[in-house]
């Protein structure tokens, strides 16, 4: 008695519930399944790339960024204000000519990522090195970023 005057139960109609997640989800798929269209490879990108580390210590921030297979004349680091613009493009080569796919997990494209760094840095003395498919990227903290020690009189 108390479950029917107080939530309408059984007159609940579950089957409809039921029947409008299953309408939102075929939405979502529909949207999700249009961001993948062929002509828009602005859209195809699989994740945050590249993956990278910002680190600091006393005297410096780095950012360390996995580029496999990117040469350094593709890429354009940019220092401004307290943030650091990394851009460029993966170039993957082609297969064989008439071949299928079985299995397409590199993308190949431009991408672009904006670190915010938590200082402010010196944008002339900024250093950058690309070794096994790992940049570091070494940036001095500019001296009001830098932590002083003040003594106890």
């Amino acid at each position: 008695m108390i479950y029917k005057s107080a939530f309408g139960f059984p007159a609940w109609n579950f089957r409809k519930a039921f029947e409008e997640f299953d309408r939102m989800r075929r939405q979502m798929d529909r949207f999700a399944g249009g961001l993948q269209t062929p002509g828009r490879p602005e859209l195809h990108r699989a994740g945050v790339f590249p993956a990278l580390n910002l680190t600091e210590d006393e005297h410096h921030y780095y950012v360390r960024a996995e580029l496999p297979g990117i040469d350094a004349a593709d890429l354009d680091i940019q220092a401004v204000g307290k943030s650091l613009s990394i851009s460029g493009e993966r170039k993957i080569t082609p297969g064989a000519e008439g071949a299928r796919y079985h299995r397409r997990e590199r993308e190949a494209g431009k991408f672009s990522r904006i670190i915010a760094l938590p200082g402010d840095i010196v944008a002339d003395k900024i250093e950058a090195k690309l070794s096994n498919g790992i940049m570091t990227i070494s940036m001095p903290k500019a001296e009001e970023s830098k932590p002083r020690k003040i003594t106890i009189s």
